[in-house]
């Protein structure tokens, strides 16, 4: 059943609650801030001496929650975006990043970074240590584009629904191997790291993460948006789309590399979290419809959404611990998923 919405109706809403839940990312954390001292925290960091706010606030607001709120927002745009476009160009709405084996094809590429990296810039020396903060995103790009390649041809081009996702199995099998090895090679340090980013977490958030991630994504966002159209035809199955005009193998390679792009910055910057890319494009869908055109920004929008205010959970529910933010999506969104499979059984066993 679809629950259609304008645009004058759904943007302000969708904007208005990332403001209210960007407010409590803000406030909500082992030092609670009042709504008043926050916005006097953050002209404090921005401007210092400007106003009178106790020192350990604006530190807090400006090194910690600010960029762990961008990198949000950033994150979960990206699953969104790429689990709008895999929907699309798999013309299936089973496709996600993390259950076809994107997500581990690129996680594979950011544990080698996490465990070897040492190594790696010792062995390459001068110029690789001079941008060493460019490997963790560039190996997970790397994985995550051999994964989606390998998912696309072993699905017959995304047309087997079955096969993709055995092959997502596979991968996720075969990467779940891999990073079982690092784990067993790395030192104590390496260790917390990839536990910790394996089960996906914001807390690592920094300045230089948000401005790779965000770096990513918008020119990633823009030349996926300009082929909104040509993801549309493409809807009605290849044939038709090369009657309108689309050039699908080249298309498909573009929206391969620009979705594998994104995944690994999204990955290396706060690990493996999984589903938003499923649950979000699918909200949208029932919201607004499947016009790419406006999918994959509204998918944007709802992605930092989501993956805000489940960090704001992740970091309440067990305060004064914090709860990775991967293990929530997942609890939220492997029911949702199984939902899917079951009112597409007929379809899958045909």
């Amino acid at each position: 059943m679809e629950m259609r919405i304008n645009d004058r109706t759904l943007l302000p809403s969708l904007l208005l609650l990332l403001l209210v839940g960007s407010g409590l990312s803000l406030a909500v954390g082992a030092i609670s801030i009042g709504w008043r001292d926050l916005f006097a925290a953050l002209a404090a960091w921005g401007w210092p001496g400007s106003v009178e706010v106790p020192e350990q606030y604006a530190l807090v607001m400006g090194e910690i929650r600010l960029p762990r709120l961008l990198l949000g927002l950033i994150v979960g745009g990206i699953l969104g975006l790429c689990g709008a476009v895999m929907q699309g160009m798999f013309r299936n709405p089973l496709a996600d990043p993390g259950i076809i084996g994107v997500s581990a094809g690129a996680g594979v590429g950011a544990a080698v970074v996490l465990v070897l990296g040492g190594a790696l810039t010792a062995f390459a020396g001068g110029l690789l240590a001079k941008v060493h903060w460019l490997l963790l995103p560039l190996f997970a790009s790397a994985g995550g584009a051999f994964t989606t390649w390998l998912v696309y041809r072993l699905g017959d081009r995304g047309k087997s629904v079955v096969m993709m996702l055995l092959a997502g199995v596979a991968i996720n099998a075969l990467a779940g191997a891999a990073i079982g090895l690092l784990n067993y090679i790395a030192d104590d340090r390496a260790l917390r790291d990839l536990a910790m980013w394996q089960l996906g977490s914001l807390a690592g958030a920094n300045w230089t993460a948000v401005a790779v991630a965000a770096l990513v994504l918008v020119p990633t966002g823009v030349l996926l948006w300009r082929r909104a159209e040509a993801l549309n035809a493409l809807l009605l199955g290849e044939a038709e789309a090369r009657h309108l005009g689309v050039d699908v193998a080249r298309l498909k390679r573009m929206l391969i590399v620009l979705t594998a792009l994104a995944m690994g910055a999204a990955v290396s910057a706060a690990g493996m979290i999984g589903f938003i890319g499923l649950v979000v494009p699918h909200a949208v869908r029932l919201l607004r419809g499947p016009d790419h055109v406006r999918l994959l920004p509204y998918s944007v929008l709802a992605g930092g959404l989501l993956l805000v205010i489940a960090d704001v959970i992740a970091r309440t529910l067990v305060a004064p611990a914090e709860m990775p933010v991967g293990i929530l999506t997942a609890i939220l969104g492997a029911p949702f998923f199984m939902f899917l499979l079951w009112q597409q059984r007929r379809q899958i066993f045909q």
